[in-house]
């Protein structure tokens, strides 16, 4: 399961050997319109990709579909692939997940590598061999487990993204950050987001792959330990849906909201500290706003949650706290108590 994770500073060089290291016949390159456009000059003179085969996508979540992911197999096809060809995807969290999923299937499936674009999907979705689609209106629905052969990081990218794509990313780096230790913690907290610092990011990039890596390692396949990567998840998911058919927001958004509902509810059932738990809140609020939802959206919400792929017999899991490293898997919680959550989210 493991892949290697190459944190870059010369983009070329990385990916010359990646590719150089996978024996291929044919090279693809898939790419969604915003990648193309903002990243591709990045790469476009490195010579080992002046044979690839590019493949274009349309940008955002709302492309991550059955439709899509038939269209990159049919140009792959088109263009020749076999059982011994190549994929890079070069983009966000979207790109690797389909990407990684049509080259896991392709032919039974072929290698892959991942040269994540975004931060979010520096710190999570090209790490981890997870890859999929959404399908029938819930996210990721779709999708098998197979890493890629190497993942590149380059912060070279990170300059490329708005404000907004640098708090999305964020978000995970923050649940890192929670699940493992109080001086990673406070060093994420006490970050400005408003003038990043670009080497410190990519520093702390590193940081934050490492503590996923080192979870994934443990347990490729999510029977135990890998739940603690969840955390924030249950409820970040359930906004995600809720909002996608309102107003879309960014996963890293859900996700940092999912985390106070999630606090909330470590500090009631499992005594995460209150006062570490207010100074995320704070922390996050600051940064990332909130999401208008109302007491009419308690039922939807909870509907969203009970769909969680993380559920057993219907109960609801989540991954809780008990202190900043300290991890409860399988922790569930009823209906009254999510309620509970949900309004200490609108009103905490």
């Amino acid at each position: 399961m493991a892949n290697q994770v190459v944190i870059s500073t010369n983009i070329a060089q990385a990916l010359t050997e990646a590719v150089e290291k996978v024996k291929h016949d044919k090279l693809f390159l898939l790419m969604d319109e915003t990648t193309n456009k903002l990243c591709f000059p990045v790469v476009k003179d490195i010579p080992c990709l002046k044979e690839a085969i590019h493949i274009i996508i349309g940008a955002t979540d709302t492309h991550k579909t059955l439709d899509t992911l038939a269209k990159v197999w049919t140009e792959m096809g088109n263009g020749g692939g076999t059982r011994h060809s190549l994929m890079v995807n070069l983009g966000g969290g979207m790109v690797t997940d389909l990407g990684g999923f049509a080259a896991s299937t392709f032919k039974r499936g072929i290698k892959y590598i991942n040269i994540p674009t975004t931060l979010l999907s520096m710190v999570d979705a090209s790490v981890g061999g997870k890859t999929g689609i959404n399908f029938n209106g819930l996210k990721n629905e779709i999708g098998v487990f197979n890493a890629p052969e190497t993942v590149i990081l380059d912060t070279e990218f990170l300059k490329t993204l708005d404000h907004e794509n640098i708090l999305s990313g964020y978000a995970e780096m923050l649940k890192h950050g929670l699940i493992s230790n109080d001086k990673n913690f406070a060093e994420l907290l006490n970050f400005d987001l408003n003038k990043v610092d670009y080497l410190h990011l990519g520093q702390m990039v590193g940081t934050s792959v490492a503590i996923k890596e080192r979870i994934v390692e443990e347990d490729p396949l999510e029977h135990g330990i890998r739940k603690a990567l969840n955390l924030g998840h249950t409820a970040g998911h359930a906004f995600e849906s809720w909002a996608l058919t309102r107003k879309p927001y960014l996963h890293g958004y859900a996700v940092a909201w999912g985390l106070i509902c999630e606090l909330y509810l470590s500090c009631i059932k499992t005594n995460f500290p209150t006062d570490k738990m207010r100074q995320t809140v704070r922390f996050i609020k600051e940064n990332y706003g909130t999401l208008p939802i109302t007491c009419d959206d308690y039922e939807e919400l909870y509907g969203y949650m009970t769909h969680d792929k993380k559920n057993t017999a219907g109960i609801i899991n989540f991954t809780l706290l008990g202190n900043v490293g300290d991890i409860l898997i399988n922790q569930s919680a009823n209906k009254e108590e999510i309620f509970e959550m949900l309004d200490f989210f609108r009103e905490g």
